[in-house]
């Protein structure tokens, strides 16, 4: 029996002796590759953080002390340490999570799969826990670097530094990347802070020359302590985190097991917040992932764990239709910039990168600035295009509705991973941006049905320069070519009898739902029912167009891949109403509820977005008004 098998708590952990923790380690280390290259997740942040997670549970007390991770993609260690070892399901319906969670363990404190809140977690934890006199325990706080760009982090180092007493351990895990490397002045900082040596041996100089030097005046003191800060900043330019109020330790070699343990016992024991810097390497000990420059595994399918490869060579994606046609928009329009946060190779801009370097901005995990900084550069006579995950647009909402919108900025945002995308669970479906686009005035959202349209509501939306317009299309697999009939102004037809000849059901398909509303037509015309499919293509706002054809429908039913609630159904509904139409508007989407991680298709099935669920559902209901 391995080391490993023998740990079901961190109580367990504490109690080995500390010479096995290099055999512990290896042994996570194998199992990571192993059962993770079978399940896909988040490799390489993993392996880059096991000494680093041995020595937290071997000197804090969880879950008498809480550990918070940010983001909580760097978990896999300590669910192992914390009795959870079958991977097998991972990230797959009724298995584990990606992601820490309450409802698998105690020692879970937050799902936090958005990155740069953990600080505001934990200082929200200590702040409770010593107003109910619980004094002896500790929260730990266990944040990348990568997070430490987004703006909410450093509103709460503002605070946590403002209360001298507050027992909280603040850990940068500093491997230099997020996504990818990360950039910006606070990695600069982060970098001279690892590269730096020197400052404890000036001290030392400046005690002994201080000790041997008669005292002449007050001048020649404050030389020399003008002196001494000069250096400080040029050699312990941790001094930026000092000067804040925090108790700074470090850096700390994140593979060194023994030291992260000395330093979190000084951590622990010094009654104050702390910043315990520590220097890991991502993909450690996998040599695939580290001489992958690009991201070093930070998510990975299912691969074939002796070389690193998937078994089978994926095929086109919908961002890889994104990422060429932003490099051929580039080429026409030298004003097209774009902007990215912490995940340029994810949502394909690698290759307008590689094209216009000077013209990408990779702000890191700042959403927020991303959003305004693009409302400036359309001001500057620019079209930026921010692409960032469907998911993420939420922690920008306020700088879309009152930076871009207000001001008329000509931005264009363009949102992968939009809809249901299954195994990375609740705060990763991206069900909520056509919900958060509806209310926004002026904002215009195209949802393209296939690869085709990517490239063509890209090319429509960078020409719109007096308000924001929104691109969203899924994870995976780009969908075949979906040709349309006819076009009735703005609308393409899908199917349907030609002309304006009225039929039972008008269904209007929004972005990927074309292939399910097809076969809901088919399943419905096989009953008897005539059905017209059109596809709007800008979804929002409901144009004159989709009025116009609901005129000639008994019924209308809208299909998409966002909350039902405040979606384009709603939109629609009222668009017809607005108009004078009384026809029932039948809507499908998914329900106001957070999903747990399954496969898209299950998740689908799971909510009722299938062709089967909708045709019966929409069969029964135009039976009943037949009747």
């Amino acid at each position: 029996m391995g080391v490993l098998q023998t740990i079901s708590s961190p109580a367990d952990l504490r109690a080995l002796p500390a010479e096995q923790m290099p055999q512990l380690a290896a042994e996570i280390r194998d199992f990571l590759v192993t059962e993770v290259s079978k399940t896909g997740g988040h490799l390489g942040p993993n392996l880059g953080v096991v000494e680093l997670t041995i020595a937290l549970h071997r000197v804090f007390d969880s879950p008498r002390d809480a550990i918070v991770f940010d983001t909580g993609h760097q978990s896999y260690v300590h669910k192992l340490l914390t009795g959870r070892q079958d991977f097998s399901k991972l990230k797959k319906k009724g298995g584990l999570s990606g992601y820490p969670s309450r409802a698998e363990s105690v020692h879970d404190v937050v799902e936090n799969s958005h990155a740069s809140t953990a600080l505001s977690w934990a200082d929200g934890i200590a702040k409770a826990r010593r107003l109910k006199g619980e004094r002896g325990r500790h929260t730990v706080a266990v944040i990348g670097d990568g997070a430490l760009t987004g703006g909410m982090a450093w509103e709460a180092i503002n605070n946590i530094a403002a209360d001298k007493d507050l027992p909280l351990v603040i850990v940068v895990n500093d491997n230099e990347r997020s996504y990818a490397p990360t950039t910006g002045g606070l990695a600069d900082h982060l970098a001279t802070l690892r590269t730096t040596r020197g400052y404890e041996r000036f001290l030392d100089w400046g005690k002994n020359t201080l000790s041997r030097t008669p005292v002449v005046g007050s001048a020649m003191y404050e030389t020399l302590h003008g002196v001494k800060k000069g250096l400080k900043d040029i050699v312990a330019p941790q001094g930026m985190f000092e000067d804040l109020g925090l108790k700074y330790l470090g850096p700390v070699d994140g593979h060194d097991e023994t030291a992260l343990e000395h330093a979190f016992r000084r951590a622990r024991a010094y009654g104050g917040p702390v910043l315990v810097h520590v220097i890991t390497q991502k993909g450690r000990g996998y040599q695939p992932a580290i001489e992958d420059e690009a991201d070093q595994f930070h998510a990975v399918g299912v691969i074939n764990p002796e070389t690193g490869l998937p078994f089978e060579a994926g095929g086109r994606i919908w961002t890889d239709e994104f990422n060429d046609e932003m490099c051929a928009i580039g080429e026409r329009r030298p004003d097209v910039v774009a902007i990215t946060a912490a995940m340029l190779i994810p949502v394909g801009l690698d290759g307008f990168a590689a094209k216009f370097p000077d013209r990408v901005f990779d702000v890191g995990i700042a959403e927020q600035h991303a959003v305004t900084m693009a409302s400036g550069l359309a001001f500057g006579g620019m079209h930026p295009v921010v692409a960032v995950y469907a998911t993420f647009l939420n922690r920008a909402f306020d700088q879309l509705l009152m930076d871009c919108a207000l001001h008329q900025a000509g931005v264009t945002f363009v949102l992968d991973r939009a809809g249901i995308t299954g195994s990375d669970g609740a705060s990763h479906n991206g069900m909520w941006d056509m919900t958060l686009g509806n209310i926004v005035p002026g904002l215009r959202l195209a949802a393209p049905r296939d690869g085709d349209q990517v490239r063509r509501q890209l090319r429509e939306a960078v020409e719109v320069s007096d308000a924001p317009t929104v691109i969203r299309f899924p994870k995976g697999d780009v969908a075949d070519p979906v040709v349309a009939t006819e076009q009735w102004g703005s609308v393409d037809v899908l199917h349907g009898p030609a002309g304006r000849e009225p039929v039972d059901l008008l269904l209007v398909s929004v972005g990927s739902l074309a292939p399910t509303a097809l076969g809901v037509a088919a399943k419905l015309e096989a009953q008897g029912h005539s059905i017209r499919v059109v596809d709007p293509r800008w979804v929002l706002p409901v144009g004159d167009d989709v009025v116009d054809a609901a005129r000639q429908a008994g019924a209308v039913a809208v299909i998409e891949d966002n909350l039902v609630e405040g979606g384009i159904g709603s939109a629609v509904t009222r668009a017809l109403r607005e108009a004078g139409l009384s026809q029932p508007v039948h809507c499908h989407g998914i329900p106001k509820r957070f999903l747990e991680h399954a496969s898209r298709s299950q998740l689908l099935e799971e909510v009722g977005l299938t062709t089967d669920a909708i045709a019966t559902a929409l069969a029964a209901r135009l039976g009943h008004a037949a009747g």
